[in-house]
């Protein structure tokens, strides 16, 4: 299995994807695929943002605790 890409790499692949389907480069097969990879992408990108908005609350919560 290959390592996760970045956020910043699923994001700009996804772009990607996107941008070919709207100008209709692909056939009917690649298109599927390629919508399914999009798919795995957002899944991803969707996971990796919501992982970071529960770490900066936690953040938060911990500032907030901490105060006098």
């Amino acid at each position: 299995m290959s390592a996760q890409p970045t956020f910043e790499d699923a994001q700009r692949e996804l772009e990607q994807i996107v941008e070919r389907l709207e100008r209709g480069e692909a056939g009917l097969d690649e298109a599927i695929g390629l919508w399914e990879r999009g798919e795995e992408l957002y899944k991803l990108c969707v996971g990796k943002l919501d992982a970071a908005q529960g770490k900066i609350e936690e953040l938060a919560r911990r500032v907030e605790s901490a105060k006098p």
